[in-house]
């Protein structure tokens, strides 16, 4: 009787715990909802969004966005990985508006980029994981930051700056966990004006970054995660 209560505890605990108690995790990170303004200056059209960002307003005119772009508030930067927690599956999330960099545009394209992330800031819905994290994890005492800087310089298309989506590669080195690797992220941009907005992906094996195996006794994690990043930048 006793080992089945205890088997009881050990499934339905965590089953609570993540059904009734903790929830789902957050969406992905995508780019804020927008309002696209006609020529005569009434709403046109209205994005949904699927994050929390503030939704922005976008114009149809072309602008000219030379010059300096710095990573301000309401860009966030963080972790997404999946893992079974005393046989139940859960997506472990976290994140952090720790994001600091900015970008150069000459010539209709992005000629430098240099972004960095408070590691030690990222947290999630629970303590206990945070402190694997930031300690057993990513070491942040030693490796505080993880860094992107571009190394090609990526176009902007014309759809991009009349303020629609852009698709495009962004090549260049990440350096995570004092590990340095050449990346390419697939990004989606856009220009609404006042404000660039990016976001990106990229999927990290744990191994391949010098990350110790994540999981403990009870908790299996996959043995890789997805980085996710939304930078809404502005001019400086």
């Amino acid at each position: 009787m006793a080992v089945a209560v205890v088997g009881v505890l050990l499934v339905g605990g965590p089953w609570v715990y993540i059904n009734l108690i903790r929830g789902g995790a957050p969406e992905a990170l995508t780019l804020p909802a927008t309002t696209v303004v006609a020529d005569g200056g009434a709403p046109a059209t209205t994005v949904a969004p699927a994050t929390t960002v503030e939704a922005t307003t976008t114009s149809a005119a072309p602008v000219d966005p030379s010059g300096r772009w710095i990573a301000g508030e309401g860009s966030v930067a963080g972790y997404r990985v999946d893992e079974v927690l005393f046989g139940q599956n859960a997506t472990a999330v976290g994140r952090t508006a720790g994001v600091e960099g900015e970008i150069e545009i000459d010539g209709g394209a992005v000629r430098a980029a240099e972004f960095s992330v408070d590691m030690g800031s990222v947290k999630s819905d629970n303590a206990k994981r945070d402190s694997q994290f930031a300690n057993r994890i990513m070491d942040v005492l030693n490796h505080p930051t993880a860094t992107f800087v571009l190394t090609e310089p990526v176009a902007l298309t014309p759809e991009a700056l009349a303020g629609g989506e852009m698709a495009v590669a962004a090549v260049g080195q990440m350096t995570l966990r004092g590990t340095t690797r050449p990346v390419t992220l697939d990004l989606r941009a856009r220009l609404t004006g006042g404000t660039v907005e990016v976001v990106t992906s990229l999927e990290i094996v744990f191994a391949e970054w010098g990350i110790p195996e994540p999981s403990l006794p009870g908790i299996r994690v996959e043995d890789r995660g997805v980085l996710e990043v939304l930078l809404l930048l502005r001019r400086a």
